[in-house]
């Protein structure tokens, strides 16, 4: 193919050039530049993740033969799906559906603060119009069109932080996972390692790293597929500090090495790269002192678009995830799926909408805020912001008396956040107690602002 012809010359050209502009700007302003990279995304708390590529197609199914894993987006291996038969897919991708305006107005109104989305999974399919593959979204299929750079296009319109998600794996590339095709995760067994994966990290990885860093104005990159065997924790580092030179400000996850623990997502001790843990499907028992990290969730079972997979969580358990979360200092990433005809599914858009009504209300206690100065309580859980501190409500006490924590911060105040009622306290053995109304402001979870 073309492209690949230029491979050795296009990773040339891009490690001789860097026309970033985030990087010049941070060159230029060292000394106004912020002492914490990472403040804006911890006062974010809650993101919007995609994963949306050729496995939207299938959706699950593929040739009448339904995956039995969860994982939509796995379905080239789990089926395993040959390369060529995969590669039909392509040519019937034509999201004519797909606004990035109206997927970015679905993450701004449910309250999200930044969008990830795979510019490249594990099936090696691109996103966007790469220099060093023709199996890319514009070669390769009818739509044509650029949809990160639309999507880029929306964000920056809308006041919403974009990042990607990109794949370390790659079971297309025949010098990564390709080699072991079908059954593309054969090596996570047998410890095996393409021999010739370090010409495809140096040759292609890293110059698709470049591309995506270069011609988009992305915040986060978050890696995924770090396990294969071929990658090395020296690979690891090599790429954090190849993203770190082009840009000091971009915020890359703990998958860009090989520290994570399994799906806990935090990194065992030693010596790793990456700016935060990456909690995959589950939240941490307690807050991590010292530690940044993003909870990832999905609100069904997949990650991918699979057309019979309706077990979606309530709007209850999102929002009281998001606040149990917030509660430990740590962000939620919450993933749609969107269909081939590039459509956000309606049930994640309900969903959505009901969190960013919720959060309307409520935000102050989410953006920005701490983890909790106190234990766990059994009705909810405590956020903070400087000394004031944010009682989560999710079990109303029907006597209407609450008993909070006071440690040692003497609290005079406490009202709902609403601002509907300033509420009476006082002193009582654990802490201090509040006079709270007969009923809950929200069903879901109801703040009391102490201070």
């Amino acid at each position: 193919m073309k492209k690949l012809l230029l491979v050795v010359l296009a990773a040339a050209i891009l490690t001789a050039c860097n026309t970033n502009p985030k990087t010049s700007q941070v060159t230029d302003q060292d000394e106004s530049a912020p002492a914490d990279v990472m403040e804006w995304w911890k006062d974010a708390r809650f993101g919007m993740f995609i994963h949306w590529g050729l496995y939207a197609i299938p959706a699950g199914e593929f040739q009448g033969e339904r995956t039995k894993a969860k994982n939509a987006e796995w379905i080239m291996h789990h089926l395993q799906i040959p390369i060529a038969e995969y590669e039909t897919l392509a040519p019937q991708f034509n999201p004519v559906e797909f606004d990035a305006k109206q997927w970015v107005s679905i993450a701004k109104n449910a309250g999200m603060k930044y969008i990830v989305i795979t510019s490249k999974h594990h099936d090696g399919f691109c996103l966007w119009d790469s220099e060093v593959t023709d199996y890319d979204i514009i070669d390769v299929t009818p739509f044509g069109r650029d949809i990160l750079k639309e999507l880029a296009e929306a964000c920056e319109k809308q006041g919403i932080a974009l990042g990607f998600y990109h794949s370390i794996m790659d079971w297309h590339h025949p010098q990564a996972q390709a080699i072991w095709e079908p059954d593309y995760n054969k090596w996570r067994g047998d410890s095996l390692g393409n021999p010739e994966f370090p010409q495809y990290y140096e040759n292609y990885l890293k110059p698709q790293v470049k591309e995506l860093m270069t011609n988009y104005p992305t915040q986060i990159m978050w890696f995924d597929g770090e396990w294969v065997p071929a990658f090395t924790t020296e690979m690891g580092k090599d790429l954090y500090s190849f993203i770190k030179e082009m840009d000091p400000e971009m915020i890359v996850n703990n998958r860009v090495d090989k520290g994570r623990q399994g799906m806990a997502g935090m990194n065992a001790e030693g010596d790793f790269a990456g700016d935060f843990g990456t909690p995959e499907q589950e939240i941490p028992d307690t807050g991590i002192e010292g530690e940044d990290w993003e909870s990832c969730m999905t609100m069904n079972d997949t990650w991918g678009f699979k057309y019979f997979d309706h077990n979606w969580k309530s709007d209850t358990m999102l929002i009281q995830n998001l606040v149990d979360i917030a509660s430990k200092g740590g962000n939620f990433l919450l993933n749609v799926g969107p269909t081939a005809e590039g459509l956000i599914p309606a049930a994640s858009v309900e969903r959505l909408q009901s969190m960013g009504q919720w959060l309307k209300v409520n935000g102050e206690a989410i953006y920005g805020s701490q983890a909790s100065p106190f234990s766990r309580p059994d009705w909810g859980r405590y956020t903070q912001k400087g000394k004031v501190v944010y009682a989560l409500i999710f079990d109303w006490p029907t006597d209407g008396k609450l008993l909070v924590e006071s440690g040692d911060q003497s609290f005079t105040k406490a009202s709902l956040l609403d601002g509907s009622i300033a509420l009476e306290l006082q002193a009582a053995e654990g802490g201090i107690v509040i006079s709270l109304p007969s009923e809950a402001p929200d069903g879901i979870a109801s703040v009391v602002v102490l201070e």
